[in-house]
């Protein structure tokens, strides 16, 4: 399995021949050869998760897709039929399983409200988190994709979420609204907690593929 980064928080998985689209969102420029599509997931309803303009192109180039998401997602995309997942759900699409975890998105600030988050284990290899930091309990996490920059991260709760996975091998992700001198010290500091549990951490800029 590839998975290849986007912009943001967009992530693009194939296994032979099929893909799965994560997250494809308004800070993410338009995706491409889409017709292997199998599946969409969208973690959560903010719109730097998901756009209209993404899942139509998608659904032009691979027509009647499941698009999995929680029930907040399916109430904000209204024109569209979205399977609702839940934490402790199972699904599969393709050559995908997919597991999910979490429930609620990370605190922004008292004053804006919650919304529900989903985080998503594929095929028992790579884990996405969304906007949380949501552990999946009892799961070895071989790679993270962990949240490097948001209006809800610290970077100290972003290690100690790290620390916690202890993944093998962590890239960046969800990164948009960082500087590029922001990034980097990021990236550095999850490097550090990554390998601090013996991990490897990968530099992935938009278009940089890790095998799996």
């Amino acid at each position: 399995m590839r998975v290849t980064k986007h912009e943001h928080a967009t992530l693009r998985l194939d296994e032979s021949g099929e893909s799965l689209i994560i997250d494809p969102g308004s800070f993410t420029t338009p995706l491409d050869e889409l017709s292997s599509v199998v599946a969409v997931v969208l973690t959560h309803e903010h719109p730097d998760h998901w756009t209209p303009e993404h899942l139509d192109r998608i659904l032009r180039a691979a027509p009647a897709t499941p698009i999995f998401a929680p029930a907040g997602v399916a109430a904000a995309a209204g024109d569209y039929e979205i399977t609702v997942v839940s934490p402790g759900d199972t699904v599969t699409a393709g050559r995908f399983t997919l597991r999910f975890f979490g429930g609620d998105h990370a605190v922004i600030h008292s004053s804006l409200p919650l919304v529900q988050n989903v985080g998503v284990l594929v095929n028992d290899v790579l884990y996405y988190p969304g906007d949380s930091y949501a552990v999946p309990e009892g799961v070895e996490v071989d790679t993270l994709a962990a949240p490097a920059g948001a209006p809800w991260l610290k970077i100290g709760e972003a290690m100690d979420f790290v620390l916690a996975v202890k993944p093998r091998r962590a890239f960046g992700v969800h990164d948009m609204t960082l500087s590029v001198i922001g990034r980097g010290m990021h990236r550095q500091r999850l490097k550090w907690a990554t390998e601090q549990n013996g991990g490897e951490f990968f530099e992935l800029d938009p278009g940089d593929a890790l095998d799996l």
